[in-house]
């Protein structure tokens, strides 16, 4: 298959694998994969973007400029560029019709890497917002193929992602839909979302890399937390270092290792230091893809207290969480979008009540009291993810959908 993957964010980025996994899946299976971004991502980059040569794979989009003249002439000379396309590139000026996105020319923008191109077998979109996006060029008729899109978490949950109309486009155009998680599916299907095109499918990890181990707690060694996380609200991280601090008061042995960096990092930096933990809690941040793994294998726990953001942003399925059980390693996480589908209370881990930290000290706790059930819970989890979450299984359930898209032309 002919298969281009849209996304209207940077690509790569460290912190969503899963869309890499999608890409060098495809690959492997013989596709002729193509990325199409809107910038390159910045930090880390993962070893299987050199490995795959995904950088003569990838079109970023054309930079156009922030004031309104430069635009329009940056607009021109696209349009100048690619002669032989202008009627449809033309489209997508249409403003009564495309709004916003026509008058910023980012359709413009986004359509010129399409314009001398044949129809795609499929076209593979990461967030609501891709899919919108590719919907509208598509009805300008630039871009050809069937769209399948992913929908995560904040694409569903932000409150200016959540009218009724924001993707009834989407909704009328699209081949497919992909919610990652039983809970998204049910919140599109609220949305207007078809429900006969509508399916989960879940994100996943290569279950190959992650050699699972029994964690044992050697005598007078601090019990190892850790969280693998973008330093966002969303993420909880700020409830995680409440509650080392509040077991750290109650005289537990325990260090907090946090893997991620983002806008609230000097926030966090600022809690620990009030809380008087900088010798409990490590600010790591972004750190290569091996790097993660000793970072994992030097734990006991992870935490991943998710919690539903001010504007509404949510999780989808944490992949950290996902990846930790794989190692064979007991979780606390919270009853938060679709993480119960993941992690069962009391079976492959611990869920509290989103931003209770009092609950979240408490399962902590719990766990370093009952060292001896480690490796069972370890186990489950890792079951769990090797059932439903392993990503080869995922690509070819991926490719057989996108084959029966292809059929259905």
């Amino acid at each position: 298959m002919n298969v281009a993957f849209f996304l209207t964010d940077p690509f790569p980025v460290v912190s969503e694998t899963f869309i890499l996994n999608q890409v060098t899946g495809l690959i492997d299976r013989g596709h002729d994969v193509r990325i199409f971004a809107r910038r390159p991502a910045e930090g880390p980059v993962h070893a299987d973007v050199t490995r795959y040569g995904l950088a003569a794979r990838t079109t970023h989009w054309p930079e156009l400029g922030a004031g309104a003249p430069v635009r329009a002439l940056r607009g021109a000379l696209l349009l100048a560029r690619h002669a032989g396309a202008l009627p449809s590139l033309a489209r997508t000026l249409d403003v009564p019709r495309f709004g916003r996105a026509a008058r910023s020319l980012n359709l413009l923008a986004w359509a010129t890497p399409f314009a001398p191109r044949r129809a795609f077998d499929a076209i593979i979109c990461h967030f609501g917002w891709s899919g919108r996006a590719a919907a509208m060029l598509q009805d300008a008729g630039v871009l050809r193929g069937p769209i399948a899109t992913f929908f995560h978490g904040a694409d569903v949950s932000l409150r200016e992602e959540t009218s009724p109309s924001t993707y009834a486009r989407l909704f009328e155009r699209g081949a497919l839909f992909l919610p990652i998680s039983e809970h998204w599916r049910a919140k599109l299907v609220g949305m207007g979302c078809p429900v006969e095109r509508t399916c989960v499918h879940r994100m996943g990890i290569d279950c190959r890399r992650f050699v699972p181990r029994e964690r044992s707690l050697e005598s007078g060694a601090p019990v190892r937390l850790i969280s693998v996380s973008r330093l966002v609200e969303k993420k909880g991280v700020e409830c995680g270092i409440r509650a080392v601090a509040a077991l750290a008061a109650r005289g537990r042995h325990v260090h907090y290792e946090i893997v991620g960096d983002g806008p609230l990092r000097p926030s966090l930096e600022r809690l620990i230091g009030d809380l008087a933990v900088a010798d409990r809690v490590t600010l790591r941040g972004w750190l290569a893809q091996d790097e993660v793994l000793r970072a994992y294998q030097r734990a006991h726990l992870t935490v991943a207290p998710s919690v539903t953001g001010a504007n509404g942003d949510q999780e989808g399925i944490p992949v950290a969480l996902m990846e930790a059980m794989a190692l064979g390693m007991p979780v606390v996480s919270t009853y938060h979008s679709g993480i119960p589908e993941l992690v069962e209370d009391g079976v492959s881990g611990r869920l509290v009540p989103e931003r209770d930290v009092d609950a979240l000290a408490a399962a902590i706790e719990a766990l370093i009291d009952a060292p001896e059930r480690w490796a069972a819970i370890g186990r489950a989890g890792r079951q769990r993810v090797e059932e439903a979450f392993d990503v080869d299984r995922l690509n070819d359930e991926l490719v057989e959908r996108l084959e029966a898209l292809r059929a259905d032309v």
